[in-house]
């Protein structure tokens, strides 16, 4: 039970080390989510002065798509992690189902910059859900170390001290029954 908690213990601090190196790249992809908002919402609302809130609905709605998401597992101690990772989210203007000649350079810009909000919202998800499973995890280790450290460890060293009791006492009941024995033998031996 010690070297398992010992084994659990190693396993508690991979994953907390991973965790860490997850919330940092949460962290970053944040923060490039934040950066890439403000330049999508900037260029948008550049397009939108220049073309016409009409014009851009219409160029929205030019074709829609499904974007393609690899999800790999990763095995850390045990552990199933999901390793997301995204495939090109930028399309060409052509890819985008735009006229080049009636698509401004504004909308073009302004769709580029909202592909990149998509990316980097994936992004996020992806440590997100990263995130959570080792959370989920560490929690669930941290609970069977405290279990052994602080119940079964206790009970198998208390009836390991009660089986060693009994024996001592039973080595002692046998040394005195072999006493009384040994003395029976010799008081017989005195009489004959």
């Amino acid at each position: 039970a010690v070297q398992g908690v010992d084994l659990l213990k190693r396993k508690r601090d991979a994953l907390v080390a991973d965790f860490f190196n997850v919330v940092r790249q949460s962290l970053a992809a944040r923060e490039r989510l934040t950066k890439a908002c403000g330049e999508a919402y900037v260029m948008l609302a550049l397009a939108k002065a220049w073309e016409g809130r009409e014009a851009l609905e219409a160029a929205a709605m030019a074709d829609r798509r499904e974007v393609l998401v690899d999800i790999d597992i990763r095995n850390v101690w045990g552990t199933k992690i999901p390793e997301v990772s995204v495939k090109e989210v930028r399309r060409s203007l052509l890819e985008r189902g735009h006229n080049p000649t009636t698509t401004s350079v504004r909308t073009v810009e302004s769709a580029a910059n909202f592909e990149e909000v998509l990316r980097a919202i994936l992004e996020v998800a992806a440590t997100e859900v990263k995130l959570k499973k080792i959370g989920q995890e560490i929690k669930k280790t941290t609970r069977r170390v405290n279990a052994l450290e602080q119940v079964v460890i206790p009970r198998i060293m208390g009836e390991i001290r009660f089986i060693t009791a009994v024996l001592e006492q039973r080595a002692r009941e046998d040394v005195f029954r072999l006493k009384r024995i040994k003395a029976k033998l010799e008081a017989r031996e005195r009489i004959s």
